[in-house]
């Protein structure tokens, strides 16, 4: 197995392992591997849908996710992404297309935090569909000391959608009424012990506990800080990537761009702690 770093603030890429049958040796430095660089790019595997979430399984909890219409019929813990991109007229179906294209991490709408997300690549078109990933333990210590200080023990309260509630009719109306949750906006991770910035300017309601337009102007503020030099990197997919990262620690963004005529498929899992 080799590991190689793509870009100097997250991500690690390995090759010539098969998630199938690797040593408890191998596991072990492919998770040591996730928690140092946060997202973990396995090339070239094959996949069935069961070991597709067995492996999801291996870092904790699958938990089916809260859009009941994407859950696969079969396995309601998977997440079948790119099928039906085109409306019945052939024009792009831009609910699908556009999906995630801002910088968010995933989850924190839910009542318990999600650990990590995991992605695998079945169809691929031949340019554009990238996916960027962010590290905000980089975020937090790049944040300036007063705005440090202004935040620490502040929480943030999530709703699906956040504010202008987008997207929440693709919820069932049991869900789509559920409470606020409520998270710390700096976080300390479980694992490494290190402190970043948990900040999802998608779904946010409002900074707890402020009036609302301070609380907005904070929005507004920590979302300038969001990626901090040399913290990001750009993943361009190959079929057969396998990817996770660690919702505790990095956010993420689709870009689009590519073709409408091509297919962009992938498998997904949401993963909790066990």
């Amino acid at each position: 197995m080799k590991l190689e770093q793509p870009a100097p603030g997250v991500g690690v890429i390995a090759t010539e392992v098969d998630v199938c049958g690797m040593s408890a040796q191998e596991w072990d430095r492919l998770y040591q591997a996730w928690l140092a660089h946060s997202v973990l790019v396995v090339r070239g595997q094959h996949l069935e849908i069961g070991q597709f979430l067995d492996f999801g399984r291996r870092f904790g909890r699958v938990k089916p996710h809260r859009v009941r219409k994407s859950r696969h019929q079969e396995y309601p813990e998977l997440t079948v992404m790119g099928v039906g991109t085109k409306k019945a007229d052939g024009t792009k179906n831009d609910s699908v297309y556009n999906r995630g294209v801002s910088w968010h991490t995933d989850g924190p709408w839910d009542d318990e935090p999600c650990k990590a997300t995991q992605l695998y690549g079945l169809e691929i078109p031949s340019y554009g569909g990238d996916t960027l990933f962010s590290n905000m333990y980089m975020a937090y210590d790049a944040l300036p000391d007063a705005l440090k200080q202004r935040i620490a023990g502040l929480d943030a309260n999530y709703v699906y959608g956040g504010r202008k509630r987008i997207g929440v009719d693709l919820l069932e109306p049991e869900d789509q009424a559920r409470p606020p949750t409520r998270y710390a906006l700096v976080r300390v991770h479980p694992e490494t012990g290190r402190k970043s910035l948990y900040f999802n300017p998608f779904h946010i309601q409002k900074i707890a506990d402020l009036p609302e337009a301070e609380s907005d102007a904070l929005i507004e503020e920590l979302t300038g800080h969001l990626v901090a030099p040399q913290a990001d990197y750009r993943h361009k997919w190959q079929k057969g990537d396998l990817v996770v990262w660690d919702n505790r620690c990095t956010i993420h963004s689709a870009t689009g761009g590519y073709p409408i005529e091509e297919k962009r498929v992938h498998w997904r899992c949401t993963i909790m702690d066990a």
